[in-house]
């Protein structure tokens, strides 16, 4: 499991990339569950938690930017 704080390292694009695996193996992990073949259940539980936090921090850069942008036009 990648902390936040490495997580914070990442390039958007990267960001990007991780938020669309993490949520193609959920999708695989949820149809597995459906056919009774998966043996790791918390890693649904897992992998929900890291998109949260990914999405959380590709919305602080999204802030981050917006203020930066309003802090140069006040100038």
């Amino acid at each position: 499991m990648t902390t936040a704080a490495e997580m914070r390292r990442y390039t958007d694009a990267e960001v990007e990339q991780a938020i669309d695996d993490a949520k193609k193996e959920m999708f695989n992990l949820r149809i597995q569950w459906e056919i009774g073949q998966l043996e790791d259940y918390t890693r649904i539980r897992v992998l929900k938690k890291e998109v949260a936090r990914l999405m959380t921090i590709r919305r602080e850069r999204e802030l981050a930017a917006e203020l930066v942008l309003e802090v140069s036009g006040d100038e």
